[in-house]
């Protein structure tokens, strides 16, 4: 295979990266004849300009969408800014020496980082993530559930509860406010995950909570993942970073669902 010019080659990798969706260093170097360097300044450029997400190793194309099995690392990239817009929304959600539980995700490790000007809370979560992104400040007690880890998500899951001093029963617990970051959204599949153990554990916060608010990005919206947590109108907030799809907004109007999203979104 000849050689490109430099442009070309670039040209040449950001396309073939939005086929691929997801490529490595040694396969670009491979298919564009130059060394595994050159292809990681090509990538470092290219995801500088917003055509690509650097990845270790590789890449991913902007237009992949987080497979179950995706890192933390990189869905951290995807949708950045909207999932910073959630959690200064969801934020104000969040009271004084209140309860909160968060589950393990990318968009509430935003909402935790914007609680920094909270106090006296006691937070609760399956995330190993959330704890450092916490200040010291806001929070009096903070607890991690037990459960199988996750290694890709940086998480636990297991049940909804601890274990009492003796070792023996499992004491349960009850929060002010639940919130809980999902996949998808849809008039059909209501709020959705693609892990079944992930939809009980989120269940069982929701069961838990006197209030709960879903949270999920425009990207979410019509979509519809294996397991269920709950139908749409369960929800006393649906946080996002736009005004949703009207087949959505008129669900949860009718079930009394409080929607926030940036007011400048429908403009």
């Amino acid at each position: 295979m000849s050689r490109h010019l430099p442009a070309g080659r670039k040209a040449a990798l950001a396309a073939y990266v939005l086929e691929a969706g997801q490529v490595t260093v040694a396969e670009l170097a491979q298919r564009l004849d130059v060394s595994a360097d050159t292809i990681r300044r090509d990538l470092d450029r290219l995801d500088s300009q917003g055509v690509l997400i650097r990845t270790h190793g590789g890449a991913v194309s902007l237009s992949s969408l987080p497979e179950a099995d995706t890192g933390i690392d990189v869905r951290l990239r995807l949708q950045a800014s909207a999932k910073e817009t959630i959690g200064e929304l969801a934020a104000t959600l969040v009271q004084d020496d209140t309860v909160v539980m968060l589950n393990a995700g990318t968009t509430t490790l935003a909402v935790a980082r914007h609680m920094s000007e909270r106090r006296g809370l006691t937070v609760a979560t399956n995330s190993l993530r959330i704890p450092a992104e916490l200040s010291q400040k806001t929070y009096r007690d903070l607890y991690v559930f037990g459960g199988t880890y996750h290694l890709v998500a940086q998480a636990t899951i297991g049940p909804v509860s601890f274990p009492t001093a003796a070792g023996g029963t499992k004491l349960d617990v009850q929060c002010d406010l639940a919130l809980l970051a999902v996949g998808a959204v849809s008039v059909e599949g209501g709020y959705s995950t693609s892990n079944v153990a992930e939809a009980v554990m989120m269940s069982e916060m929701m069961a838990n909570a006197s209030r709960v608010a879903f949270l999920a990005d425009s990207s979410k919206m019509g979509r519809r993942l294996f397991a269920q947590v709950a139908e749409l109108g369960r929800a006393d907030y649906f946080v996002t970073d736009k005004e949703p799809p009207a087949e959505i907004a008129e669900v949860l109007k009718a079930n009394g669902v409080q929607v926030l999203f940036p007011s400048d979104s429908n403009k």
